[in-house]
């Protein structure tokens, strides 16, 4: 058996690892998941849409719950070897394909410099990014109705800040995280940033510096498989009109409403 990846594009980290495979010519199966099977994101896309969508074919949101014991994605199955956490598959995936040495470097203070990015981001950029999403799109969509402008205002204010630092503590005048090369930090980086760009939260606009390193990221691994891997994030309006399972509905909207409080 090959290389399996349980993805949804929808998801961070799974483009991360999309782009990462796709980009080094790692061979595997997509094994697309629906991160809301049969409710307001499980709306599979029409016959015929091309067999490098990524979203085509059935779901396989049964099958991620028993490869990763945390049941969620991203994750991997090798043969029998399953692994979970976008991290560890990304270095996983470096070390048995032997990628080019740029993305997680064997000097030792660069791999140092990336592995400081990595454990930054999820207090940072990763903390306040993905709320922009819940604010302005799902939560509305499951709870039926918007929330105050100010909780949207206190994440920009605390995804600003974060910004600030990612540019002076770690891109400061280079072309990339740890140099002249991208590396595994701007990709879960940039990866992140667009998340509020696809509900029209443009975290570049009015930061050129950070404009230029996001259009040196997409050269570095291909504007076509870049905007591939996020084309659901940038039409993700579109999902405004869809109907939501009455049943989901009551069971997840007090608990978005809680997490947002």
């Amino acid at each position: 058996m090959g290389l399996e990846l349980y993805l949804d594009l929808l998801s961070q980290p799974c483009r991360a690892l999309y782009i990462f495979a796709r980009s080094n010519n790692i061979p595997f199966e997509f094994k697309h998941v629906e991160l809301f099977k049969d409710s307001v994101l499980g709306k599979k896309q029409a016959a015929g849409s091309g067999a490098e969508q990524p979203r085509a074919g059935p779901s396989n949101s049964e099958g991620a719950g028993k490869i990763s014991l945390l049941k969620k994605v991203p994750a991997l199955k090798d043969g029998d070897f399953t692994l979970a956490e976008c991290t560890a598959i990304l270095l996983y995936l470096s070390r048995k394909y032997n990628t080019p040495d740029h993305w997680y470097p064997s000097d030792i203070q660069k791999r140092a410099r990336v592995d400081e990015y990595l454990s930054w981001h999820h207090a940072n950029i990763r903390a306040n990014a993905p709320k922009t999403m819940w604010i302005k799109v799902l939560i509305p969509l499951f709870t039926g109705q918007p929330l105050p402008s100010e909780k949207l205002q206190e994440v920009m204010e605390g995804l600003s800040t974060s910004l600030k630092q990612f540019e002076e503590r770690f891109l400061q005048d280079k072309a990339f995280i740890i140099g002249s090369e991208i590396s595994l930090a701007d990709l879960v980086a940039i990866v992140e940033l667009m998340q509020p760009v696809g509900v029209g939260c443009d975290v570049f606009e009015d930061r050129p510096r950070l404009m230029e390193w996001r259009r040196r990221v997409e050269d570095a691994v291909g504007k076509e498989l870049f905007f591939q891997a996020h084309e659901m994030i940038l039409n993700i309006k579109e999902l405004s009109n869809i109907q939501i399972d009455p049943q989901l509905k009551e069971h997840l909207a007090p608990v978005l409403m809680k997490m947002m409080k």
